[in-house]
């Protein structure tokens, strides 16, 4: 005997497209002609936006979900799709470490039910992004940011990422990250090495990250783990926003500067 699955309806992106007066078919037509302006072509079909409505399809891959937001003016979260990226916040463990708030929403509370997101081949991550990491200094006794612009470069599944000169809010701290993205899951390593002026006296730190990436493929988040003072290995949030798509020159110089300040 076959178990039948049950699936919940999508009735907020339902009520959108009647509020826009539109059918599931006339929904189809607009979001392939966003995707020709977007210059992102998509085989947007009635059937596909009835398996988005009728909750068989949970979360629509990134060519979809940047054409969804061009038609309906609305970010893909509040079109009722299932979102699995997490936000969190670290604190002292109590115990010399530094975790992530139990309570907070981490990648272990991700909805275990959500499916990985099937790429295109066309999928590229290639670019400049903003990294934003948070972090407990025990010596300090409080949470700090640290954000850093970085050139991604993508070859086949390989994520290489390595922060521009002068633009860190930590001054001359160079960030790396050597990641590999599998679907939706994105899963590496990072090094920082902190300036030999600074608070941290040249230190250099690395450990592991893993992120997932946001339906629309234009932000990453999760967690960090590296070690700490004790024998301790500590972990926080930690976020890649896209900025650009561009890696030329006039491009990185562009980015060549603290993130939050004004460009030249």
């Amino acid at each position: 005997m076959t178990e039948s699955v049950q699936h919940s309806p999508n009735d907020v992106l339902r009520a959108v497209r009647i509020g826009l007066r539109m059918s599931q078919d006339d929904l189809a037509k607009a979001l392939r002609q966003a995707g020709e302006e977007l210059r992102e072509p998509n085989d947007a079909s009635k059937r596909l936006v009835q398996r988005w409505e009728s909750g068989v399809s949970r979360v629509p891959r990134p060519v979809y979900a940047r054409a969804l937001e061009k038609v309906t003016g609305r970010p893909l979260e509040s079109l009722g799709f299932t979102l699995p990226v997490p936000t969190a916040r670290v604190h002292g463990d109590g115990s010399g470490g530094h975790d992530v708030d139990a309570g907070a929403p981490g990648i272990a509370g991700a909805d275990r039910d959500s499916r990985p997101i099937a790429r295109t081949a066309e999928e590229n991550y290639s670019g400049i992004w903003l990294s934003r990491y948070e972090f407990f200094s025990s010596s300090r006794e409080q949470s700090f940011t640290a954000a850093h612009h970085v050139v991604l470069l993508q070859h086949g599944n390989r994520l290489t990422a390595q922060s521009l000169s002068r633009a860190s809010t930590n001054p001359d701290s160079p960030l790396s990250l050597d990641l590999t993205v599998d679907r939706n899951v994105v899963t590496g390593t990072w090094t920082e090495q902190t300036a030999p002026d600074g608070y941290y006296q040249g230190a250099r730190y690395h450990g592991a990250i893993q992120l997932l990436v946001e339906p629309t493929g234009r932000r990453m988040a999760g967690k960090w783990v590296g070690f700490g003072k004790d024998f301790d290995v500590n972990n926080g949030p930690w976020e890649l926003r896209l900025l650009d798509t561009s890696t030329a020159k006039a491009t990185l110089e562009r980015y060549s500067r603290v993130p939050g300040q004004q460009g030249r």
